[in-house]
């Protein structure tokens, strides 16, 4: 029998360049750069041009990969940071002539519904529903469901966006903890309103940079291995544990915690005050991690029609 063909699905958001390579076999190359797409666009509205430079040198090497096996298929992505930037095409040209395939703007509901269905793809429809959270740098994403994504969400509510906002200080003061989070509340208010059944899943499934990396600190797990955190059960206690240390050391400090990938350090409390929101506001005792997300939907989907 034949290999068959690989494919590759990069996606650019906020504060994470990401790549995945697969053939849905044996073959699965996953990797990802912390670039800093959306910094400072809170403030400016625009993507930076050291932003950009930073998401191009991290392409130039995926594009590497992706000749190195060969890969005909490509879809590429970009997130919350390009749909809010006003200066998005001064990003998306470079990047698409680099890349040899042109940049999509996903909206935050085919976000949502493609992170639903990675994050879902081994699970057994029978234990659903399913509310997966996919906290992301410039937006956090809702969907729900058991086998497919039957209601779905996004709001402008992300760790960049809320390091930036909010938490302004080193570390951040408690009012400006206790601020991002009653903002967080907010929104999910608006979710209850919006989509009432999301508030009560069987299952709650964790993905993205924020849950993995608090999964990581939770268990100290150094160097990171990908295999130990999907799947893993982070109990809220213990997030609620690993927000209360992160939040209240120093950048410096921080960024010493096993489990923490440096580069994340000055925005992982942001994500900290939305996970920690989500499970306080629904009354959630547990999240599901999961390694697989929108990068394994989308995947899929190529793998399906190849």
């Amino acid at each position: 029998m034949l290999d068959p063909e690989p494919v590759a699905v990069l996606d650019f958001g906020t504060n994470t360049t990401r790549l995945l390579v697969t053939d849905g076999r044996s073959l699965d190359i996953r990797m990802h750069r912390v670039t800093g797409l959306g910094r400072g666009l809170e403030q400016s509205g625009e993507l930076s041009e050291a932003g950009i430079e930073r998401v191009l040198e991290a392409l130039s090497e995926f594009t590497g990969i992706i000749r190195t096996h060969d890969v005909q298929k490509v879809r590429a992505v970009a997130t919350s940071a390009a749909r809010d930037a006003d200066n998005r095409n001064q990003f998306f040209d470079p990047a698409s002539a680099a890349l040899g395939h042109q940049l999509e703007l996903l909206t935050g509901e085919q976000e949502a519904r493609y992170g639903f269905l990675g994050a879902t793809a081994d699970l057994d429809p029978r234990d659903g529903p399913f509310l997966v959270v996919d906290i992301g740098g410039g937006s956090t994403e809702f969907s729900f469901g058991c086998s497919s994504p039957d209601l779905y969400q996004s709001v402008n509510m992300g760790s960049v966006r809320y390091s930036e906002q909010f938490l302004v200080s080193d570390p951040p003061k408690p009012e400006e903890l206790s601020g991002a989070i009653q903002v967080a509340r907010l929104h999910l208010d608006d979710v209850d309103r919006d989509h009432p059944p999301m508030g009560k899943p069987a299952v709650l499934l964790g993905v993205a940079g924020t849950i993995t990396t608090i999964a990581a600190v939770e268990i100290g797990l150094e160097p990171y291995d990908p295999k130990v955190i999907d799947g893993f059960v982070l109990r809220r206690e213990a997030a609620e544990d690993v927000f209360r240390t992160l939040a209240t050391e120093p950048l410096e400090d921080r960024k010493h915690n096993p489990g923490l990938e440096p580069a994340r350090a000055d925005v992982i409390v942001g994500g900290c005050c939305i996970l920690v929101a989500v499970m306080r506001h629904w009354d959630i005792d547990s999240c599901l991690v999961r390694e697989r997300d929108l990068l394994d939907g989308i995947a899929a989907e190529l793998l399906q029609f190849r």
